[in-house]
């Protein structure tokens, strides 16, 4: 059976045809979902039925190598056992909603940011896959944005003056923005990560902005001008032409690629409705060979 991608925006994102990734196995199709990945950014699969370690199993054989520690890991313990599996969700340790002040429940209100996932670590994250288990009944959809294609439209001059910048990414930061205190003990595991201002996608071959609430600052800059060329850059990625907004249903399956999009959660009534979604990110190692 051969996929087919249907896009749902003029730029990126694509629904795949039907096909039940937990028993997707043959390198064919594995190869044709990172081919879309190359040329979408972004799939959504409808109609999934994952348990967690199905989720991890497929995750590895899609990409391999998965992170084990977000960056919630420096602040609690997951409530979930399955290898390489966060817990996206408002509840806590006994399954319980969180209550408003849960420290949890403040930590993950910066997933509201723009951010890409595990860009405050070495290796960052590549692919993640997030699957909807249980949703509101309004609210809490995610939005995502194309920087490949906020890349291109910026101009000539500006692309020559992003060239060979390196950012400082840390989620201590993001967090830190918006207010949340970390102890000495907790930021000293939050070091964060150096990567490249501008990528090129090795296998697609298309430069992109590698950007995110996490990006601190640029290294070759003063502090202030690296923080407003930053905060420019990221007003310009976020532009309505080059933002899609996923509305959830049950059983989705959305992958993303984080070296080349940015993405937020909207906010729902998060003390009266449960939202409860699993994620798996890849590590973002050497590239697999073309298909």
């Amino acid at each position: 059976m051969t996929l087919t991608f249907t896009p749902l925006h003029p730029l990126f994102v694509a629904e795949a045809s039907a096909v039940s990734l937990r028993d997707t196995t043959d390198e064919r199709t594995l190869a044709e979902i990172r081919a879309g990945m190359d040329r979408y950014a972004i799939l959504v699969f409808r109609n999934q039925a994952f348990t967690d370690e199905e989720e991890s199993a497929f995750a590895q054989r899609f990409d391999g190598e998965l992170h084990t520690k977000p960056g919630a890991a420096a602040i609690s313990k997951s409530r979930l056992a399955a290898y390489g599996i966060s817990d996206i969700s408002n509840v806590d340790a006994d399954g319980e909603l969180m209550e408003q002040a849960d420290r949890k429940r403040l930590y993950s209100l910066a997933n509201r940011l723009w951010h890409a996932d595990a860009s405050f670590q070495a290796p960052a994250g590549r692919y993640s896959l997030l699957h909807a288990r249980v949703l509101p009944p309004s609210g809490g959809d995610t939005q995502f944005a194309d920087l490949r294609a906020a890349y291109d439209a910026l101009d000539n001059e500006m692309k020559a003056q992003l060239e060979g910048l390196t950012c400082h990414h840390s989620i201590a930061y993001s967090r830190q923005t918006l207010g949340f205190e970390f102890s000495a003990e907790e930021l000293d595991k939050l070091k964060g990560a150096y990567h490249p201002l501008v990528r090129t996608l090795p296998r697609a071959g298309r430069k992109t902005l590698y950007i995110a609430s996490h990006a601190a600052r640029i290294m070759e800059m003063s502090l202030p001008e690296g923080r407003l060329l930053l905060w420019e850059l990221m007003q310009h990625a976020v532009q309505p032409q080059f933002v899609y907004t996923h509305k959830w249903q049950d059983g989705d399956l959305v992958i993303w690629d984080n070296r080349c999009t940015m993405h937020r959660a909207t906010a729902f009534k998060d003390v009266q409705h449960r939202r409860e979604l699993r994620r798996v990110t890849t590590l973002d190692l050497e590239e697999r060979p073309a298909a």
